[in-house]
């Protein structure tokens, strides 16, 4: 009987070793750390909203000599200011128009005055009657005095209306 106890203790003894030597620590090796990558919000950025600026080319109308009616050819050139002037009132500009007469050097200087002042207000005129608002629209005669050319050939280009712009 002793030595069957003798052969269990050194069994057990021999299997306690072994568990020992067998099951060697796992060694845990702490996971390397990857660097958290935190991605900022994106600000973003809203843009100013402008209105956008329409560019008013407005073209120049001619009379005929001693006249201030508005020429066919010259209405489909108040239609098309007419039309530029809508649209940039419509995209909230504010500026005003003012409409200058001007006449040919033929005929008295108070006459030319009076002659470019009713071609300024014939196409004030139209330009209301095509639906611009009348109070962005000014008129001045200059007559005589600002002529665009001297030679008695072409003073048909001194009998106009200019349009100029200004903004508010």
């Amino acid at each position: 009987m002793k030595r069957v106890t003798r052969v269990t203790i050194m069994m057990l003894a021999f299997m306690f070793a072994l568990a020992l030597m067998g099951c060697p620590k796992k060694c845990v090796k702490p996971a390397a750390e990857e660097p958290v990558v935190v991605e900022e919000p994106q600000v973003q950025v809203e843009e100013e909203i402008t209105p956008t600026q329409v560019e008013l080319n407005l073209q120049t109308i001619y009379f005929d000599f001693d006249k201030s009616d508005i020429r066919p050819g010259d209405a489909t050139i108040l239609q098309a200011n007419a039309d530029q002037i809508k649209k940039a009132v419509a995209a909230g500009q504010k500026f005003s128009v003012t409409i200058e007469g001007h006449c040919c050097p033929l005929g008295t200087s108070e006459y030319n005055m009076a002659l470019g002042w009713r071609r300024a207000e014939s196409a004030k005129s139209y330009l209301v009657k095509l639906g611009v608002d009348a109070g962005l629209l000014n008129t001045i005669s200059y007559g005589e005095e600002r002529l665009v050319t001297n030679d008695p050939n072409q003073y048909h280009l001194n009998r106009r209306c200019e349009f100029k712009t200004t903004a508010k």
